[in-house]
């Protein structure tokens, strides 16, 4: 696909137009390191747009708050004193709906999980935002508190212009056979092979 041009033109009846404007879900998965920090670039390009932004945290405990979470957020700032880019939510752990591995039974993290994606169902249905990151998604597909079924029906059947980023380790096959774009980050290097540890700017 060089300089953005396409392989082969689609045979479908739309025009170059309806094309540039459809509404994608993709998967950002693999093994390495990146996955959500691009959904987040995608996200701060989104907000320059002006789109309606809802980042949702499946895995992050609500004590840790990652850079790019204190970033979008002053950017909703930003857009609520001057009208400048779009709003920006980011629910988490504590945040009425969001879950992490902590006290509590299997089913309390399954139950929680569910409600997590019935709410995230809920404002696809109602067409809420324009951009939604699932961070790290995968994994309650993935232990079964959440059923993928579902999660690719509702995606692939989800009114008007919403674009979804899903990013997590082992998407599911049937997740990435809907997808419209999966990159998979592979490692080749990392530091901590040889023993550096995380850093700030780098890692939160």
């Amino acid at each position: 696909m060089p300089r953005g041009r396409v392989d082969v033109e689609p045979d479908d009846g739309l025009t170059t137009r309806q094309r540039r404007n459809r509404p994608l879900l993709i998967v950002h998965t693999g093994e390495m390191k990146g996955k959500s920090t691009a959904a987040f670039g995608l996200a701060l390009r989104a907000w320059n747009q002006g789109w309606p932004i809802a980042v949702f945290q499946f895995v992050k405990s609500a004590k840790w708050k990652v850079g790019e979470e204190t970033a979008l957020l002053a950017l909703n700032e930003v857009h609520e004193r001057t009208g400048q880019g779009g709003p920006v939510e980011w629910h988490k752990m504590g945040a009425g709906w969001s879950w992490s591995r902590k006290q509590g039974t299997e089913a309390d993290h399954a139950a929680a999980a569910q409600e997590g994606w019935r709410e995230i169902a809920r404002r696809l249905a109602a067409e809420q935002h324009t951009l939604y990151v699932l961070d790290e998604f995968t994994y309650p597909m993935g232990w079964g508190w959440v059923d993928v079924a579902e999660v690719v029906d509702t995606l692939r059947n989800r009114p008007g212009h919403q674009h979804v980023v899903i990013t997590g380790r082992r998407a599911a096959p049937e997740l990435l056979d809907a997808a419209d774009l999966v990159v998979e980050m592979t490692k080749v290097k990392h530091p901590m092979d040889t023993g550096t540890k995380g850093q700030k700017g780098i890692e939160w």
